[in-house]
């Protein structure tokens, strides 16, 4: 059963000689028994202005200061309540002590049958969206706890469209002028959807979706970089997916100061990295020290950049920094610690990992995800095609029992508000892929947090 919210427009002029201020008291009242209704939100407009807006007291009566000049309209809503009263016109004395007194008899709206609602235990899968005609492909969610869905009919190839949806039904619809790939966040946790030449920023201006084109070269260089921020401070890293080193710093906006807070390396790769240049023809040699001297940078990386990258023995980097209240944490899998960081930057504490050993194993598949209400942190698995997440404890490094979803291969997997988002589409069907959700058996508060997407940037 949901109660209708209630819209009462309510027109009166005031005329007057003279332009004066009086003072309007409105009294709302049940029209069944007379009772006072409190809690009734009141708008007060003059022409398309709006003036002020106040809830009624508990004996359902509010004030207001108008002027006898103008034409003021009133808005009364409840969310129990549904009426519309008309008041007649009043002449006042152009006294400013005058007060009127309108009294509003609402109606009680009537309870109304709405379609059911599932609550469904935690490990049992809720459809979110679905749709005969397109599938989903990528979603973020948006500061009012809307979702934007990439979608799509036939293939991404053939047209990909945007879709504005409030977890009950579609909002509205945009289709898109290049071919899109995906959906990111940026530091501040704003989506933008990826395509091959350009970047749009994603925003909700009345219940309606709209795009705006951002330089995708200007996004990568100048918004990718930052990770995250907290108060004056922005981190950012200068990672590059084909060295096997990047490091971290933070950016305070007040007086412009960076510092760097950490640097990531695997050093056995690194090795591998840089021998490269032992093995390569002399062609390739005499090319690199060229470009050494071109540039300053060292032939060795020169080599490894452009043939150590494209082999099997290459693994790109993956050290995320997570940031909540007013710690920051960098996940180093190489130095086998987890790092606590102030706001700041300043170093606190560390703490040993040991979940990302022997991947082939447990099934670890190099991702760590971020609860973005709870702040929470937790490590993916997969094995034997079952996704599996566990809770990560930054104050010990322990982790919680596994978490497994319902369905096999699930893509996308996000996590909010306690609860786990994916995409799936079963095996062999001609069903499209639907959007999921499934609820965690855990209950975390929610905390201060900004999280953005860890992007790929590539330096040219």
């Amino acid at each position: 059963m949901k109660p209708i919210l209630t819209l009462i427009c309510i027109h009166f002029y005031l005329i007057t000689a003279f332009a004066q201020t009086t003072t309007i008291r409105i009294i709302a009242k049940d029209r069944s028994n007379s009772d006072p209704i409190s809690r009734v939100f009141i708008r007060q407009f003059q022409g398309d202005s709006l003036v002020t807006s106040v809830y009624t007291s508990l004996k359902g009566v509010s004030y207001f200061t108008v002027s006898t000049s103008k034409a003021t309209t009133f808005e009364l809503e409840h969310i129990a309540f549904n009426s519309i009263e008309k008041i007649p016109t009043k002449v006042f004395s152009g006294k400013s002590t005058d007060t009127l007194t309108i009294q509003v008899r609402m109606y009680y709206s009537k309870e109304r049958l709405i379609e059911e609602v599932v609550i469904k235990p935690p490990g049992s899968p809720d459809t979110i969206f679905e749709s005969s005609r397109v599938s989903v492909s990528d979603f973020e969610f948006l500061p009012n706890d809307h979702l934007v869905l990439l979608t799509y009919p036939k293939n991404l190839k053939k047209g990909t469209e945007l879709l504005l949806y409030d977890g009950f039904k579609s909002l509205g619809e945009i289709s898109l002028p290049e071919q899109a790939k995906e959906l990111i966040r940026d530091y501040r946790g704003n989506p933008h959807v990826v395509t091959d030449k350009k970047i749009y920023g994603i925003v909700e201006t009345e219940r309606r979706i709209e795009i705006a084109q951002i330089e995708k070269d200007y996004y990568m260089a100048y918004i990718a970089p930052i990770v995250d921020s907290a108060y004056t401070k922005f981190y950012f890293s200068n990672f590059n997916p084909n060295f096997p080193a990047f490091d971290y710093f933070t950016y305070d906006v007040v007086d412009s100061t960076y510092k760097k807070i950490a640097k990531v390396q695997d050093d056995l790769m690194m090795e591998l990295y840089r021998s490269e240049f032992k093995y390569v023809d002399v062609r390739t040699k005499l090319w690199a020290m060229d470009k050494e001297n071109e540039t300053g940078i060292d032939k060795e990386i020169w080599v490894g950049m452009y043939h150590f990258t494209g082999s099997i023995y290459y693994k790109q980097l993956y050290a995320p920094i997570f940031a909540r209240n007013d710690s920051v944490f960098l996940f180093d899998h190489y130095k086998n610690l987890l790092f606590k960081y102030s706001y700041k930057g300043d170093l606190l504490d560390s703490v040993p990992i040991y979940y990302h050993l022997q991947p082939k194993e447990n099934g670890w598949k190099k991702r760590l995800i971020q609860d973005y209400e709870t702040g929470e942190i937790y490590i993916y698995y997969e094995v034997a095609g079952k996704a599996q997440l566990r809770h990560f404890n930054t104050s010990t490094g322990k982790l919680s029992q596994p978490i497994e979803l319902h369905f096999k291969y699930p893509e996308n997997i996000q996590i909010k508000s306690n609860s786990v988002y994916y995409i799936y589409r079963p095996f062999e069907t001609t069903q499209k892929k639907y959007l999921y959700r499934e609820r965690l058996p855990v209950q975390y508060k929610t905390q201060k947090l900004n999280q953005g997407t860890m992007v790929e940037v590539v330096k040219p």
